[in-house]
């Protein structure tokens, strides 16, 4: 079985990643199907914790292209995430705190093969910090240049 991995590719360039949690995720119908053949999109994807519940909006899962079913999904409807009512209330309480969000980074299945979302607590960068760590790429890929000719 191939290891399925979708990862939110701009959330390290755009956010400061604080702290991570794994989330069970809730589907239905022919989703997980969707999701195994990869056609899911994290970007634009974001979480807030609403009456005891963490939601997680703009996730896209495109429609599974063999479904015979009447049940019509809609592709970015909101999904609940499944957490332990206490790592709600510290998630509540870290993203109330000024500038802070939860974004997801990956969408994977465990070795139990049930889909889990990678969430993470963020705080936006600023360009300059896009623009700094940017340039730190660029020179430890120097140095490594460097290294190899020698």
């Amino acid at each position: 079985m191939d290891k399925i991995e979708i990862r939110n590719r701009k959330a390290h360039r755009d956010f400061q990643v604080l702290k991570t949690w794994e989330a069970g995720i809730e589907l239905k119908g022919s989703e997980v199907k969707s999701i195994r053949d990869g056609k899911v999109s994290l970007n634009d994807s974001f979480a807030r914790v609403e009456n005891g519940q963490v939601l997680l909006y703009n996730m896209h899962i495109s429609p599974y292209v063999h479904q015979v079913s009447f049940l019509d999904i809609e592709p970015t409807r909101l999904r609940r995430l499944l957490l332990h009512k206490s790592q709600i209330n510290k998630i509540a309480g870290e993203v109330f705190q000024r500038g802070l969000t939860l974004i997801p980074l990956r969408l994977y299945f465990n070795e139990r093969r049930f889909a889990k979302i990678e969430l993470a607590l963020c705080r936006g960068k600023k360009l300059y910090d896009r623009r700094q760590d940017l340039k730190r790429r660029e020179e430890e890929l120097e140095i490594k240049r460097a290294m190899r000719r020698k």
